[in-house]
């Protein structure tokens, strides 16, 4: 999960700089089927297994479709809603998440673990705005902001979903049965912009963020969280996204943005106590 925070940090800053060149469904409906893809070339080199993605498909599709929804609002956010004002909106998520894991799996959210979140959560909110707290303040929810909550609400309730209706079959071919439906759903309702889109016209920079969300922010990603989820409860699995601010601060650095203020440390410092708080849990449990 600490990796799987890092890389979806990546989506942050680079599809910021891309939203408005490409349309959200074109991206996401080419970037699952590429994912899909390379997944699909991994359990063919591991000998196969296709066969089980074919029992109860219809678990893909929701699946699927919750993560589909998530992507498409996220970019479609994005057009408006700067970064860091997504970043702060993607802090519910892990709370939104212990929510879901007690309707799905009546997960029960100890004392302990909600400490945690909400010290992870004080920290996510200082580091997004910079130790300022005027910025803070003054932070407004737009257009952009409310179409990415709901997505975060599907981004939610997938985490739990995912070890609900895995019937034990193995985390790479389940991925796989997830981003095929994820792409086929988003291809099928943004056909048309996948159709109007000048491919050969795109920026290199476009090209660039398709390959990274396709291969590292979704093939890897997909595995990764739900290799996490069927060993950690869902509140917890969401809580390492509670690093996910630091990273795109790391990320907005190497694309040539300013040092944020000393201060910031502090809140990074928070998300560490709050993951430590987190894994002590699970050693004392």
């Amino acid at each position: 999960m600490l990796a799987f925070s890092a890389l979806v940090a990546g989506s942050f800053s680079l599809g910021g700089q891309i939203a408005n060149e490409i349309a959200p469904t074109a991206l996401n409906g080419v970037r699952f089927a590429l994912a899909a893809a390379v997944i699909g070339a991994v359990i063919a080199a591991r000998g196969g297994g296709f066969r089980t993605v074919a029992v109860a498909p219809w678990r893909y599709l929701i699946l699927g479709g919750l993560f589909a929804i998530y992507f498409v609002t996220m970019f479609e956010g994005l057009k408006t809603a700067p970064p860091v004002s997504a970043a702060a909106v993607f802090t519910l998520t892990p709370v939104m998440a212990a929510g879901f894991g007690w309707l799905m799996l009546r997960q029960i959210t100890t004392p302990r673990i909600a400490l945690a979140l909400s010290i992870g959560a004080a920290g996510a909110l200082w580091v997004i705005f910079r130790a300022d707290l005027s910025a803070l303040w003054a932070f407004e929810i737009g257009r952009g902001e409310w179409i990415y909550f709901w997505g975060c609400v599907c981004h939610a309730a997938y985490t739990p979903a995912v070890r609900l209706l895995n019937r034990g079959e193995p985390v790479l071919v389940f991925t796989f049965g997830t981003l095929v439906a994820c792409s086929a759903l988003v291809l099928i309702w943004g056909w048309r912009d996948v159709v109007a889109t000048d491919w050969s016209g795109l920026r290199p920079l476009v090209w660039i963020t398709l390959i990274y969300v396709a291969v590292f922010a979704s093939a890897l990603s997909f595995f990764l969280v739900q290799f996490a989820t069927l060993r950690l409860p869902a509140a917890k699995v969401m809580a390492y996204t509670y690093l996910t601010p630091s990273w795109v601060i790391l990320w907005e650095i190497a694309l040539g943005q300013p040092v944020p203020p000393v201060l910031v440390l502090g809140g990074i410092a928070l998300t560490v106590m709050a993951l430590l708080m987190l894994l002590k849990d699970d050693a004392t449990a």
